[in-house]
């Protein structure tokens, strides 16, 4: 893992020195030894996690997980939990990922059941329902989704939890409130449990640890761009 720290070159004082820049001098050299000590932090705790990889490899390893969103109408919300996904697979991390809504396997959950034997990925969804009303196949697989979802949690076998697109499932009355207290009351303290997808409830937003919302500033799907293999799906 690499960390950057930007400088910024101080520009050369001719004739009288403006004293009114000192205070934003001094506050900017503290920036960037802040910057220092946060790097330096960093560089501790991952030679660390490097010295006890193999050791802790197959077996867990975090004591305490937070619960985190990922949600907004950006692209990029599965896109993040897929590389969270493979990150804890790679520091030796069992993985769970489950997929609301979805049927098809794009092309990152074929490679992840091929090569990456920590993460296992399970799909209980119909397919799109934005074009159509959603029925009872839709409904029986996004309760299926969480049934599996509560086994998963309650197992204590998982160090990271990421439940793709669960969001929808709820927009669409596919599942519900008490769905999501029952899943967010069954993760373990040593599990990292994740959710993602559009329309994050307000009232759960309160309760995650971490929240990160996608916007979009500009998309070429506007444009007329199709998804493509590889990027898209």
């Amino acid at each position: 893992m690499v960390y950057f720290v930007i400088y910024k070159k101080a520009a050369a004082h001719t004739g009288t020195h403006n004293a009114s820049s000192a205070p934003q001098h001094t506050a900017h050299k503290a920036g960037i030894r802040a910057g220092h000590r946060r790097c330096d932090t960093w560089r501790r705790d991952a030679r660390r996690a490097s010295q006890t990889r193999h050791a802790t490899r197959g077996g867990r390893s975090m004591n305490k997980g937070y619960f985190q969103i990922y949600t907004g109408n950006g692209k990029g919300k599965t896109t993040a939990a897929l590389g969270l996904a493979l990150r804890a697979a790679g520091a030796g991390l069992q993985v769970y990922l489950g997929q609301f809504m979805k049927s098809m396997e794009y092309h990152e959950i074929g490679i992840l059941k091929e090569r990456v034997p920590e993460i296992q990925v399970e799909l209980f969804g119909m397919g799109c329902i934005v074009d159509r009303d959603a029925g009872i196949p839709d409904i029986r697989a996004a309760r299926t989704g969480v049934k599996r979802a509560l086994e998963v949690l309650r197992s204590g076998s998982y160090d990271l939890v990421i439940l793709d697109e669960i969001f929808i499932a709820l927009y669409f009355n596919l599942i519900t409130r008490e769905d999501l207290e029952n899943l967010l009351e069954a993760k373990p303290s040593g599990t990292e449990l994740v959710m993602t997808g559009r329309y994050a409830p307000e009232w759960l937003l309160e309760k995650a640890d971490l929240v990160t919302e996608m916007r979009e500033v500009r998309h070429y799907y506007e444009a007329g761009v199709e998804a493509r293999d590889g990027i898209e799906r």
